[in-house]
């Protein structure tokens, strides 16, 4: 298993189009073969940024949606929404309480 976050900053006035996109999505991408779980964070105090937290089977499940339509679909209607360049990392929990 992986976990997968993404870093997303917005154009302030596009923020409720990005909300409106993965209310569409989320459902979609949760019943994607190989995604375990998908959450999306926002920091309070910009306004305007977003994680998204994702556990997938495996790296092949994890390439095998960025390669899918559903992927193309979503991340272009995400991309024009930007106002600063995404990041993403794989992750793995560093302490269990």
């Amino acid at each position: 298993m992986i976990n997968r976050l993404v870093k997303m900053e917005f154009a302030p006035d596009k923020v409720s189009s990005f909300r409106e996109l993965f209310s569409r999505q989320q459902n979609l991408i949760r019943n994607f073969p190989g995604c375990l779980h998908l959450e999306l964070w926002e920091h309070p105090a910009s306004g305007n940024t977003f994680f998204t937290f994702s556990k997938w089977e495996s790296e092949a499940a994890l390439e095998a949606y960025r390669h899918s339509d559903l992927f193309r679909e979503t991340w272009a209607a995400t991309k024009v929404l930007f106002n600063a360049k995404p990041a993403a990392w794989t992750v793995t929990e560093a302490f269990k309480a």
